[in-house]
């Protein structure tokens, strides 16, 4: 009679020390890669779109039996290091302090902006995982693209613009439910206090959203060197000068360099008469009004350096064609023609 008790009592004891719920623990992991805008235009004409994914792991262990595991996550994106806002844009900077506006978005349309917190303005993504955990646990991987937009028409300056987006502005916030039979249901929120199982990691999915803007010059216009009229000789050096006007991106470093022309002679400039290929006429090109300066197209030595501001901007060229003497020049009209080449 005792024996046949002994499994009974067994049987009793294990079905009284057999779990009522799950007594594991869930936690999800996140990765993320970068979003590079690569070249963007001043006042670009289209918006420049980038992407990147986010690969998000949930993995629960310690189940026994048959379990069901179902998990809402809220992935955050603040609005990174080089600003304060996420509406309406953000920012990016380069080292010169200057800005350049992008958004981050949870859709290909670039209509809904991507938040740092669950129902904030704007919002957190919201996903729902759902996996099973058979006998010591289980996990699963999924994914989700962050859409990246530089909008049209912006000024920009030169340079390399980047914000970094980690520790409070990456964030993965998760609840859970779990059951070691069936399927449990799907938390109301990622972050209502109720929750029991939940969990908040900051710094989850470091990233990096990087954009360039590159030297450009444009818009060139030179006006005419007209020295005038002289009467035989020319008895004292005419002074005249033209203007070069050109617009590059801010923060462009430009050079602005002046060839020979087409009739020089031992580094001296000469025009040439317009029927007389033998009579010349010589002059020079100067980098200051004191006409002390000659300029010439070595880099760094005899050209004019700049930056560009944005807008259009005026640089002077002096000339001078100094007094002759000897044998009385041909009549006539005498011309050349100088090559401006702008190096940026």
């Amino acid at each position: 009679m005792n024996r046949m008790g002994l499994p009974g009592i067994l049987m009793l004891l294990m079905l009284l020390a057999w779990p009522r719920a799950a007594h594991a623990d869930t936690t999800c992991t996140a990765t993320a890669t970068a979003v590079a805008f690569g070249n963007v235009g001043n006042m670009a004409g289209s918006p420049t779109p980038a992407s990147m994914g986010i690969s998000i792991t949930c993995a629960t262990s310690g189940l026994t039996l048959l379990a069901n595991v179902r998990v809402r996550l809220c992935v955050g994106i603040g609005s990174g290091s080089a600003g304060t806002t996420l509406l309406p844009t953000r920012q990016l900077a380069n080292a010169s302090g200057d800005t350049l506006a992008f958004q981050l978005y949870t859709d290909a349309a670039h209509q809904v902006p991507w938040g740092l917190l669950q129902g904030g303005a704007p919002p957190a993504q919201d996903l729902q995982i759902s996996y099973s955990a058979p006998l010591l646990g289980g996990s699963t991987t999924t994914s989700t693209t962050v859409y990246g937009l530089v909008p049209a028409n912006q000024s920009l300056a030169t340079g390399t613009y980047s914000s970094s987006f980690n520790q409070a502005n990456v964030t993965l916030t998760y609840a859970y439910n779990e059951v070691v039979i069936g399927t449990p249901t799907m938390p109301a929120s990622c972050t209502a206090p109720a929750a029991t199982n939940r969990k908040t990691a900051i710094n989850s999915f470091p990233f990096t959203a990087t954009a360039t803007v590159l030297p450009q010059c444009g818009s060139y216009l030179v006006t005419d060197m007209d020295f005038g009229s002289a009467a035989g000789r020319i008895g004292s050096a005419i002074d005249q000068t033209a203007q070069l006007t050109l617009t590059c991106v801010r923060r462009t470093p430009f050079n602005v360099s002046l060839d020979n022309g087409l009739y020089a002679s031992a580094g001296t400039r000469r025009m040439r008469h317009a029927t007389s290929s033998t009579a010349f006429i010589p002059y020079e090109l100067y980098r200051n009004a004191a006409r002390t300066q000659r300029w010439g197209n070595a880099i760094g030595t005899d050209t004019v350096a700049g930056t560009g501001t944005g807008v259009a901007q005026q640089i002077t060229i002096h000339g001078r064609a100094p007094a002759t003497s000897g044998a009385l020049p041909a009549a006539g009209n005498y011309s050349d023609r100088i090559t401006v080449t702008i190096t940026y």
